[in-house]
């Protein structure tokens, strides 16, 4: 007898063939049976109208403390992410070395800064009760909502092994193979492989660059090498090129990684703008020199816009632009003085303008962006409201409008930035740029940047914006790309299809409705920490290994996620 029974739903395989009409049964955590099914089952639904499609994989959050008080990785579930990637861009809260319980502590303050996560959430929310890589894991098995795999984060082997010379120092001899074996140890536990960072944007919580951004090369190739020692793994990796136009240096490095593993290596995030149009080309270049080195580098890429909102009151990637810090940093009372000095800012704005502010200099358009929150009567009724336009009312610059409006508020006013990039230029591009073999979609960064940004729900929003916006893939394709796509790359065993003796992960919505709601700021972290949250419009269920996990956009309480262990739950996956 089946456990469940969906009759006459629309299924959409995760395959990319043709969408038909059918009944899925659900035994044992497995899809037992598809098509026109007879045997009984426990409990059955008629699902006509509705589509049926396989659970989707985020190949790239960061939920690594979030499902010790959030089991539901909300609100991903919520728009039907069944699989999470975690452990990204060289960050992990595992391994912690026993002999410095003081690195635990270490390791919450850079999260903090480096991941915007809360950093009281971070204290009061994970039990921080495990040393190796597999206590990690072991903690989180059994109460997990979503199944979940994660990477080793370099900054924590490093800091592991180094101690406080993980940060400006090089390791020994010694040293870089005590490394390598702890990556071998927590691979051998279930890591799904080596992720690290060398990005210049990563500082720690004293404001130092990462440990990881000290590695040399040859430090990376020895970790990459034991990479491909272990089965079903892979390699995740940051530059400081992911955030515009890589370097030669990091083209070679990123080959190097790959090539010497054996393995894939995915990057995370590749924006598409056709008013830079030598981007893409440039980007993917790295991924035609691996294929003929014997390596494989994939572009993570996001199907829609999400903006990140900005601040003058908290850390923000406003604090990068050269110059910027150190103002942004002062105590409020002092800040509002310094950004109310005309030549202040004008030094600031020359900076921001300058080519050393690089890709951030997108930033100092301050024209282009819209109030958020407000906090006092003086920004009543600008909620909303283009700064350009404000400060025309008001005769003043764009930045000294922003300044005036962001004091009245003690500078916790919420800014958005308008996109440059949702032009149909771009829109044709990025379509284009889907075709690419390495190109894959994800980076919602879900789990970190809380109160910046909501990336998790670009599946529902992406599949709305294929069935009634701009249908630039039919709906056949979307769901291949959000779910067997990422499932291939990542080796997942019997995961992302709908087929007789896959674990039975699935959506089911509605195509009239399908999409997501607007980010709105909750409270609800542990410490009454804030984040931005989105309602999931027409998801009618979500089963994580054929356990009912969502039911209309409200968690069920089951918990029926796995921990995915690299070679027990992924496949090597070839690089050829």
């Amino acid at each position: 007898m089946l456990d469940h029974l969906i009759k006459g739903v629309t299924v959409v395989d995760g395959s990319g063939g043709p969408a038909f009409v059918g009944d899925v049964g659900i035994r044992d955590g497995r899809i037992a049976a598809v098509g026109a099914v007879g045997e009984a089952a426990r409990t059955s639904e008629d699902a006509s109208g509705l589509v049926l499609a396989p659970g989707f994989v985020d190949p790239h959050t960061h939920y690594d403390a979030q499902l010790f008080w959030d089991p539901y990785a909300t609100p991903s579930l919520n728009h039907g992410v069944t699989t999470v990637a975690g452990g990204n861009c060289g960050f992990t809260l595992a391994p912690l070395n026993p002999a410095r319980p003081d690195d635990a502590d270490y390791t919450r303050r850079m999260m903090s800064k480096v991941e915007g996560m809360s950093l009281v959430a971070l204290e009061q929310g994970a039990p921080w009760n495990w040393h190796s890589f597999g206590e990690y894991l072991d903690a989180l098995e059994g109460r997990i909502a979503v199944n979940a795999g994660f990477m080793v984060g370099h900054c924590a082997l490093r800091r592991y092994v180094m101690g406080a010379e993980a940060v400006g120092g090089q390791p020994t001899r010694e040293q870089l193979a005590a490394m390598v074996a702890l990556l071998d140890e927590a691979m051998a536990a279930g890591a799904w492989g080596l992720s690290t960072t060398q990005s210049s944007t990563h500082s720690d919580g004293d404001g130092r660059p990462v440990a990881s951004r000290h590695a040399r090369p040859a430090e990376l190739l020895a970790l990459s090498r034991a990479v491909g020692a272990r089965e079903g793994t892979q390699i995740e990796a940051i530059v400081a090129g992911c955030l515009d136009q890589f370097s030669d240096d990091e083209i070679d490095l990123f080959v190097e990684m790959s090539a010497a593993a054996g393995r894939p290596l995915n990057w995370n995030v590749l924006t598409i703008d056709a008013a830079v149009p030598e981007r893409v080309p440039r980007q993917l270049a790295a991924s035609e020199r691996a294929r003929k080195a014997g390596g494989r580098i994939v572009a993570l890429t996001m199907p829609i816009l999400t903006p990140m909102n900005m601040s003058l009151g908290t850390f923000c990637a406003l604090n990068l632009i050269p110059g910027w810090g150190d103002v942004l940093a002062l105590p409020v009372p002092e800040r509002i003085a310094k950004l109310r000095d005309p030549g202040v800012r004008a030094e600031m704005l020359r900076r921001a303008a300058s080519k050393e502010a690089g890709v951030f200099r997108r930033l100092a358009d301050f024209g282009r962006y819209v109030i958020g929150d407000t906090y006092s009567a003086a920004n009543e009724g600008l909620t909303g409201r283009v700064v350009r336009d404000i400060a025309a009312e008001r005769g003043q610059e764009p930045f000294e409008c922003i300044v005036e409006i962001c004091a009245n508020d003690r500078m916790r006013t919420v800014l958005w930035p308008m996109p440059t990039d949702n032009d149909p230029d771009s829109w044709t591009l990025r379509q284009e740029t889907w075709r690419h073999e390495d190109v894959l979609l994800g980076g919602s960064d879900a789990g970190a940047h809380l109160d910046r940004m909501c990336g998790a729900p670009y599946t529902t929003r992406f599949l709305g914006d294929c069935l009634r916006g701009r249908q630039l893939v039919t709906l056949e394709q979307a769901v291949k790309m959000l779910t067997d796509d990422p499932a291939q790359l990542f080796g997942l065993r019997e995961r992302g299809r709908i087929a007789e003796g896959f674990h039975a992960d699935l959506v089911l919505f509605d195509p009239d409705r399908i999409d997501a709601g607007k980010a709105t700021l909750v409270h609800d972290l542990p410490g009454d920490s804030p984040r931005l949250d989105s309602k999931a419009i027409g998801v009618t269920a979500v089963w994580v290994n054929g356990v009912e996990s969502i039911r209309d956009d409200v968690v069920t309480g089951a918990v029926p996620g796995q921990v995915l262990r690299s070679g027990r739950d992924t496949r090597t996956v070839s690089t050829k």
